[in-house]
């Protein structure tokens, strides 16, 4: 436990530093780009700073220069940087609005151009996905999770509506990425940190055309199976090898 508590004091370190970097120059030379890119660099070192090491398969999926939306399975707060540090090419995240509260932290996510949503209000997320809907206009990728918050025990929970709605009317891919081992780092509600290996499984972009609002389902399920299938495929252990499925799994949620 010290060992982990030293850790979480050098990441927050880390962090502050550089979200205030982030903060300084986006006022001094403005562009979302370069923020980001100064944050796959605090990605990769608290990834290093904590000993995880990661692998990534289907890096070649990614289709670079082009918009797509990736969707991700959610498990740790180490998904954020397993993500930001080896998801190639720029994209923008869509996150919870309580992690932009967080001093410095928020402002310097802001200057990246991330965009905040707030699930507990309809009218406001729905504002967020238009404001992420123009930012794939502009050409620029979106990050999220669809489950929308972290699962506690590797079981994937049903995922909200809402992205895959903008996936639709914006008419752009979506590439699947599944997480494989975040969850045995540092579980949820635990301060714990775990060296240990990590899988980014990145699949096919999944083509939206000849899906509408009113059969969204179908592509929910879609990108569900595949999520589900590469996690599946990529767990060693007896415990991540029971199917992270929801009894239900066509009771996916609006946004």
């Amino acid at each position: 436990m010290l060992r982990s508590m030293i850790m979480l004091v050098l990441c927050v370190s880390v962090t502050g530093y550089l979200s205030a970097c982030c903060i300084i120059f986006g006022l001094i030379s403005p562009g979302e780009n370069k923020i980001h890119h100064i944050a796959r660099i605090w990605a990769k070192i608290l990834l290093l700073l904590s000993s995880t090491r990661v692998e990534v398969v289907g890096a070649e999926n990614v289709l670079i220069g082009k918009p797509q939306i990736f969707m991700s399975n959610h498990q740790s707060d180490f998904d954020i940087l397993i993500v930001l540090g080896f998801i190639p090419g720029q994209f923008r995240w869509i996150a919870k609005k309580e992690i932009f509260k967080i001093p410095i932290f928020g402002g310097a996510m802001r200057n990246a151009g991330y965009i905040e949503i707030d699930r507990q209000n309809h009218e406001k997320a729905l504002k967020s996905l238009d404001i992420a809907a123009q930012k794939i206009r502009e050409g620029k990728s979106v990050m999220t999770f669809p489950e929308g918050t972290r699962s506690k025990d590797g079981v994937m929970k049903p995922f909200k509506q809402g992205m895959f709605h903008l996936a639709i009317k914006a008419g752009v891919p979506i590439v699947p990425v599944s997480i494989i081992g975040a969850g045995a780092i540092m579980p949820k509600r635990s301060l714990r940190i775990n060296p240990g290996k990590v899988t980014i499984m990145i699949d096919k972009p999944v083509d939206v055309t000849g899906y509408t609002v009113e059969n969204r389902a179908q592509l929910i399920e879609r990108v569900w199976d595949v999520i589900v299938n590469n996690y599946n495929r990529g767990t060693q252990s007896e415990t991540a090898k029971r199917s992270p499925a929801v009894k239900d799994p066509a009771a996916h949620r609006e946004i």
